[in-house]
């Protein structure tokens, strides 16, 4: 059951401007560690444009926030639209959102399908999604990928429990806000705290599914691993989801330019490790990572190598 790799070239044609760190660049870095013989057992498919992909995103926010983002993109070659200040959207972005979407509705679908022969997803996507709240672009991202994927594998496939694990450097608002009222939606995160956009305090516990364990500036992997193991993997433990979805950023690296955390490449791979473990032992291994951040082009492939591979060696 090989470990399935979900991307499209459209992803290159969400173009944020010069100078913007959330740029096609990452997805060409990532291409080229994935191309070495390491991965060659690697399952690839391109991220579809799917039918359904609209309705799936009304599952996360309102029509009139749909057609609020679909109405901003430009049409002219070159040009850009901004959002907010960070977040823009060139005439390529309406195609790459929307794919960014497919991507975790089909991961769902596949990992969901025990004859799929797919064990987990990797969704090598942009733009990235978890900033995105249900009715406010932010943060680089448009949709709420993750979340949308987790209220789908509830609605088509009938997963009572759901649950999002969150390793970005920033804190996962969007999924927070829309998964903090249910209680059978679980979102646990670790992030530097203070840092953009300033939610993911030990406080925010939602209706008790919700568990921030933020970091401090500076902080590495031994802080990291003390956070996840004291507070974010035994509440993911008791919730007893029946699949788990990872928001995979890598601007925690140490090298990332937009954080101060200390990870490394090993820390990466021991988070994933935990997580296949937890999701062995209570949901039959279903896993579908979506990629978050990262901006140093180098930490960030390495990074994401070192996390399909742990992904591939637990499906193999």
């Amino acid at each position: 059951m090989p470990t399935l790799l979900l991307t499209h070239p459209s992803f290159l044609e969400h173009d944020t401007g010069y100078g913007h760190p959330e740029r096609p660049d990452r997805m060409r870095a990532i291409d080229k560690v994935l191309s070495h013989e390491l991965f060659a057992e690697l399952k690839r498919e391109e991220a579809p444009l799917r039918d359904d992909v609209e309705e799936r995103i009304l599952l996360a926010h309102p029509k009139s926030y749909l057609e609020m983002v679909r109405e901003a993109r430009p049409v002219k070659e070159g040009a850009h639209v901004h959002l907010d200040p960070d977040t823009v959207m060139s005439p390529g972005s309406w195609e790459a959102a929307l794919r960014a979407v497919g991507a975790g509705l089909e991961a769902v679908d596949r990992v969901m399908d025990p004859n799929s022969g797919t064990r987990n997803v990797f969704c090598q996507v942009r733009p990235c999604g978890h900033h995105a709240e249900a009715e406010r672009p932010m943060g680089f991202c448009l949709f709420s990928n993750i979340a949308i994927a987790g209220l789908y594998a509830r609605e088509k496939h009938g997963c009572e429990r759901v649950a999002v694990v969150d390793f970005d450097v920033h804190h996962g608002n969007g999924t927070q806000q829309i998964f903090e009222t249910d209680k059978d939606l679980y979102f646990g995160s670790t992030h530097q705290m203070p840092l953009f956009p300033g939610t993911g305090a030990l406080s925010e516990t939602g209706v008790g599914n919700i568990f921030n364990a933020p970091l401090r500036s500076g902080d590495g992997g031994s802080a990291f691993r003390e956070a996840m193991e004291s507070r974010v993997l035994p509440g993911l433990r008791n919730f007893a989801p029946d699949i788990v979805l990872i928001s995979a950023g890598f601007d925690a690296h140490r090298d990332d330019p937009l954080a101060s955390l200390q990870l490394i490449e090993s820390d990466f791979m021991w988070i994933t490790e935990q997580l296949l473990q937890i999701a062995d032992k209570q949901c039959d291994g279903r896993v579908v990572s979506m990629l978050e951040g990262g901006y140093d082009l180098t930490g960030l492939a390495r990074s994401v190598g070192v996390h399909v591979k742990t992904l591939m060696s637990a499906a193999s």
